[in-house]
């Protein structure tokens, strides 16, 4: 059981800051994963009235507060269109949409969980994460990091011309995933990149080093690249499937995932 001894309510990010370097105190976001474990929290900080629970879109970036819920992310119009609705696709088969409501961007980036559809779908992306004290870095360099006690304040999103494809496998509908996988083609370097998720450590990005991936790539392409892919990402095992079946998968998804941006290319000329 979670027992929580004060409530804090932050009346700045300076203070929220502050309050969070005192050991014992943590921020709170939904709170749908704290509570399933166990534990004492000496103050719960509550970032709530910072004004962080939206998503300001410009010509050049979508800024999302970390109190955005995941809700939010799933139905926003301008987030569905540059993603070519991948990013519906990544959240939909979370819990519930009740869940959705709650469940916090904030605390999906921040806690870097290995199952994280979320943390695989902003990968792909050309994604930033602003913290209060750290300013903004990439959020590759973040996701590869240790806990520390900063504030994240917001999640980046740069508007790179991109075509994203988001596949993910399940055991049941609103299970965690076995394997996450999303694709982005950059048609103005003429690349392709890949967040792998879910193996089960965090998701992690590969990109196509041995250039499988050429101009004109055919079902063959695709199915060399899935080969190659499946030998260079570490996967693990547990309750919901081997190493072995989630190197299968690696290969499958990405193979599928480069036939889909195949399609989204020729739909987007």
């Amino acid at each position: 059981m979670l027992t929580i001894k004060n409530y804090q309510k932050a009346e700045s990010l300076e203070q929220a800051w502050k309050l969070n370097q005192q050991r014992g105190n943590r921020i709170i976001g939904g709170m749908l994963w704290m509570k399933m474990g166990k534990g004492n929290v000496q103050t719960a900080i509550d970032l709530s009235g910072l004004g962080l629970d939206g998503i300001e879109e410009t010509q050049e970036e979508f800024r999302i507060g970390a109190m955005v819920c995941l809700r939010q992310l799933e139905v926003h119009p301008g987030l569905l269109k540059y993603t070519c609705g991948a990013v519906r696709e990544s959240l939909r088969h979370i819990v519930g949409v009740q869940f959705r409501n709650l469940a916090t961007v904030g605390g999906s980036i921040f806690g870097r969980f290995g199952f994280s559809d979320v943390l695989t779908m902003f990968l792909a992306m050309d994604s930033y994460v602003e913290l209060c004290q750290g300013g903004v870095i990439p959020l590759a360099e973040f996701a590869k990091g240790g806990y520390d006690r900063d504030v994240l304040v917001r999640v980046l999103v740069k508007k790179t011309p991109m075509v994203f494809h988001y596949e993910s496998v399940r055991n049941s509908r609103t299970d965690l995933p076995v394997l996450t996988c999303c694709g982005a083609f950059l048609p103005d370097a003429l690349e392709y990149r890949f967040a792998i998720g879910a193996r089960p450590g965090r998701a992690i990005i590969i990109e196509d080093k041995e250039h499988i991936l050429t101009k004109d790539v055919t079902p063959e392409k695709a199915q060399a690249f899935g080969s190659s892919a499946a030998s260079w990402v570490p996967t693990g095992s547990n309750m919901r499937g081997s190493a072995q079946y989630r190197s299968h998968l690696v290969k499958v998804l990405t193979e599928r995932t480069i036939l889909h941006l195949q399609e989204g290319q020729m739909g987007e000329g």
